[in-house]
């Protein structure tokens, strides 16, 4: 594993940057766990977190487990193997998974659409991993419930279809206990976006057909390394980040197109995000953005030599160093990298919105075709409320589009014939998150993001209300035309999906963050309109 400064500005912030850190003695004491260098406040989180530190090798344990788990369900023929799972409970197996070129369906979402392609798929093939690790965790909990429920109906026994991975006592252990449903137990003293080797990321991927030893044993031979104070890419890679968000390089473009290891920046992205966002300070990741060359910018390239710093390394060892480094990171900014302040806020906001009669969606500010449009803008139409949301971005700041709708629509959409923006349809908007992003990002030279909801409330999420007082927020929401209900909650999962998104959008508001709802009131039209609009800006 290696981790090279490509420029030297980059390198003379992380010089100044790890030598204060060597001077600390901060590298043998961090890999030793302790829980005192993040100051007072942070010391009694950080001391019942620090146990990813270890993964590499006490993650072992799990592997004759996995090992069998796996045999017995390609036996019973069991080979659609679906994780439903938020944040860190969902991204590292979707890396996995990706990189080893293995099948997994993640279900990181309340959209009806996406989750009823999912349970038409293969029902009789199918074994669902639920992840949470508070157990309490709303998506999870409405997918194992119309799982039960659809196995039950399909005169499957759900006990031998659903594998649970939480932390011992959760509400979610006694109820798969009850339900007679495998449970793995993962460690109480691992986060959830720290948990890529635990069984968090490991169970899912096992069962998909991964080989996870392998990627212990590729964490295991860096682990060595992250106590050392020279020749450590830990601390390398650590003191780049905080040391170049310290000197006002805090947008962190993440590249990784020459990459053997699929989808890394996701991961990353709300592993930086969530842990770093907070206080008013934060490190932004970028996922497939261009380079604008501002002076905020620090480009990191996964194996390739397109950015600032260069990380070279197999993805078990990436996994550890990029951890190691996000706790550096937030330890220079003088954060705790380990809790989540804000995450829960948007969380309590759902359910109380879930629990009036009926969701206060309001009045729009005006209507452009198929896209209603809420929120205080002085535009009258879509074009000149992007004009007027871009030039709303501070010379400092971003614009984040978030879009609850259906991830993975575009893989059963036909290829339009020309680049005809009219033609487009939700499902080539959702196909590459780069095309009303890239549309929009031509516009400014500031940084465009985009994020699926609810998935990334779980992650950069907390950046958004956490972080610096810089974002600009588009959130886009859609009509639902079958939704799907979940047994035993007095709600159905469209209904779950807007409250998410409108309980996301108060806590945005209350900070006074800028931010503008479009809803499509059909989904297709309204996608079309949204690219020929953002071409017109």
């Amino acid at each position: 594993m290696e981790v090279s400064y490509r420029e030297e500005g980059v390198a003379a912030a992380a010089s100044s940057a790890a030598g204060r850190l060597v001077a600390d003695g901060v590298p043998a004491r961090l890999a030793g766990g302790d829980p005192t260098l993040w100051g007072e406040d942070a010391e009694a989180e950080a001391a019942v977190r620090l146990g990813w530190l270890t993964l590499p090798r006490s993650s072992r344990e799990l592997l004759p487990e996995l090992g069998k788990l796996a045999e017995r369900a390609r036996a019973e023929g069991l080979t659609n193997v679906v994780l439903a799972g938020m944040g860190g409970s969902s991204l590292a197996a979707e890396v996995i998974c990706n990189t080893a070129d293995v099948p997994l369906t993640v279900l990181d979402t309340t959209d009806p659409g996406q989750v009823r392609r999912a349970l038409t798929d293969r029902l009789e093939a199918t074994i669902v991993v639920v992840a949470s690790k508070s157990g309490s965790t709303v998506e999870p909990d409405c997918h194992l419930r119309i799982y039960e429920r659809l196995f039950a109906d399909a005169g499957l026994a759900p006990a031998g279809r659903v594998v649970v991975v939480t932390d011992p006592g959760s509400p979610l252990e006694q109820r798969a206990l009850d339900g007679g449903h495998h449970v793995v137990l993962a460690p109480p003293d691992v986060g959830g976006r720290y948990s890529a080797l635990s069984a968090f990321g490991l169970v899912p991927a096992a069962l998909a057909g991964a080989d996870v030893g392998r990627l212990l044993d590729e964490a295991d031979e860096v682990l060595p390394l992250l106590s050392r104070d020279t020749g450590n890419p830990g601390l390398d890679l650590g003191a780049a980040i905080g040391g170049a968000a310290l000197a006002g390089r805090d947008k962190l473009l993440l590249e990784d197109q020459l990459s053997p290891i699929n989808g890394l920046p996701d991961w990353i992205e709300q592993l930086v995000a969530e842990s770093t966002g907070k206080q008013g300070r934060g490190i932004l990741p970028v996922v497939g953005a261009d380079l604008n060359r501002t002076s905020d910018e620090l480009v990191i390239a996964i194996e390739s030599d397109v950015g600032d710093v260069r990380v070279d390394g197999p993805l078990g060892a990436q996994f550890l160093v990029w951890e190691y480094a996000t706790a550096i990171a937030g330890m220079l900014l003088g954060i705790d990298p380990f809790d989540q302040p804000n995450v829960a806020e948007s969380k309590e906001n759902t359910a109380t919105l879930l629990a009036l009669p009926d969701l206060p969606t309001g009045a729009p500010a005006f209507v452009d075709g198929p896209v209603e449009v809420y929120g205080s803008a002085t535009a009258k139409n879509l074009p000149g409320l992007f004009s007027e949301l871009l030039h709303a971005i501070p010379g400092d700041g971003y614009l984040a589009i978030m879009a609850y709708l259906d991830r993975l629509s575009a893989f059963d959409a036909p290829m339009p014939e020309r680049a005809d923006f009219e033609q487009m349809t939700d499902a080539w908007l959702m196909a590459d998150p780069a095309t009303l992003r890239a549309l929009l990002a031509l516009r400014t030279d500031r940084p465009v993001t985009f994020g699926w909801g609810p998935r990334f409330l779980h992650s950069t999420g907390q950046y958004h209300k956490g972080g610096p007082q810089n974002g600009v927020f588009l959130q886009i929401t859609g009509v639902v035309s079958e939704d799907v209900a979940v047994p035993g909650r007095p709600y159905t999962l469209g209904r779950l999906q807007l409250a998410q998104a409108l309980g996301d959008l108060g806590a945005l508001e209350t900070r006074g963050r800028p931010a503008v709802r479009l809803h499509l009131t059909d989904r297709a039209a309204g996608v079309a309109r949204l690219l020929a609009a953002a071409q017109e800006a």
